[in-house]
C-alpha cells in the first residue's frame, strides 16, 4: 500500500546493484511513494549489475559515479540538479566493501592497503558525498540523508573484520555532519543499523547464513528484511521525521537490545547435549 509520502520529492540512490540490494528495494519503494530519483553506482558495477532494469521500472535517470571520487560526485550532483531543474530532497548511501573480507584476511593480520580501501569505500565516501552536496547546496531545507550501517559498529561480530571499523566511522560522520548540516540548512542525517540481510555484499561475509539464523532466533520480532528496511528509509526521507537527525537507528527486530532469547538458548542447549553425547557416547558419569 502506498501513502504518497514522497510525492513531489526528488533524490539520489547510491549503491543499487541487483534486486537483492537494499538500495534497489528503497528505490522501488520510494518510486511507489511518488518520488523521482537518480540511480548511481560505479561504472563497473553498472556494467556488471542490472541497474538498467531498475531505472526503466522506476522511470529513473542513471548517472555513473564513483563515490570515492569528489570529481565524480560533483558531476553527479550537477547533472542531477540540472535534470530536476533544482535541488533534491533525499540521498541514500548504501555502499560497503572490504577487500580484506573478500580475500578472507583475518583482522589480526590485515593488509593495510586493503584496510584503507575499506574505509574509503565504506565510510569516507559518505563524508565526501555529504561535503560535496553541502558545498554545492544540492539539498533543499529539511532534506534527508540516510546511510546504511550494522551493529558491528558497536559490538564485535565474528568475521565482520575491518568493515566493523568502517561502520563505526560511518555513524560518527552522520553525527558530526548532522550537527553542521542541520544547524545551517536543516538537513538531517541518520544511519540505519539493519539486520543481516542476504545482499550480494552481505553474503560475502564468512558464516553469513549462520549469523542470519542466530539473529533470527535472538530477535523477538525476527530479522528485518530488505523490503522492510526500504519502508523505514522512506519514513526517514518523508516529512514525518523532520526532527530526527544525528541518530543511529536500529532496525533489527529488537536484536540490539537482547542478551539471550529462549529460542537461542534452546538451540545452544541442544548443541551442548550433542557434544556431550559425542564426548561420552555411553553416557557414563
Amino acid at each position: 500500500m502506498a501513502y504518497n509520502l514522497l510525492k513531489g520529492k526528488k533524490g539520489i540512490i547510491f549503491g543499487a546493484l541487483n534486486s537483492q540490494s537494499i538500495a534497489w528495494k528503497v528505490a522501488e519503494r520510494a518510486h511507489a511513494e511518488g518520488a523521482q530519483m537518480v540511480l548511481t553506482n560505479t561504472p563497473i558495477a553498472i556494467r556488471m549489475g542490472e541497474l538498467d532494469e531498475l531505472a526503466e521500472s522506476t522511470g529513473s535517470l542513471m548517472i555513473p559515479a564513483d563515490a570515492t571520487s569528489v570529481k565524480d560526485l560533483e558531476n553527479l550532483f550537477a547533472k542531477t540538479m540540472e535534470a530536476f531543474d533544482g535541488k533534491i530532497d533525499f540521498v541514500l548511501h548504501s555502499i560497503g566493501m572490504s577487500p580484506n573480507v573478500r580475500k578472507k584476511i583475518p583482522y589480526d593480520d590485515l593488509n593495510y592497503e586493503y584496510f584503507s580501501k575499506t574505509l574509503d569505500i565504506s565510510a569516507m565516501s559518505f563524508h565526501k558525498m555529504i561535503q560535496t552536496a553541502k558545498k554545492m547546496d544540492a539539498l533543499n531545507e529539511w532534506g534527508s540523508i540516510v546511510g546504511l550501517s550494522y551493529i558491528a559498529a558497536q559490538r564485535t561480530l565474528y568475521e565482520y573484520n575491518d568493515m566493523a571499523d568502517a561502520k563505526a566511522v560511518l555513524e560518527s560522520i552522520a553525527r558530526s555532519f548532522g550537527y553542521i548540516y542541520g544547524r545551517e540548512k536543516h538537513v538531517r542525517i541518520n544511519t540505519i543499523s539493519q539486520s543481516p540481510t542476504p545482499t550480494t555484499a552481505g553474503q560475502g561475509v564468512k558464516g553469513f547464513n549462520a549469523l542470519i539464523d542466530f539473529t533470527e532466533r535472538m530477535s523477538p520480532l525476527g530479522n528485518a528484511t530488505g523490503d522492510e528496511c526500504a519502508d523505514y528509509c522512506v519514513t526517514l526521507f518523508s516529512d514525518l521525521t523532520k526532527k530526527v537527525t544525528m541518530q543511529n537507528l536500529f532496525h533489527d527486530g529488537g536484536f540490539s537490545s537482547m542478551g539471550m532469547s529462549e529460542r537461542a538458548m534452546t538451540q545452544y542447549n541442544k548443541s551442548l547435549e550433542c557434544k556431550n553425547c559425542q564426548d561420552n557416547p555411553l553416557n557414563v558419569e
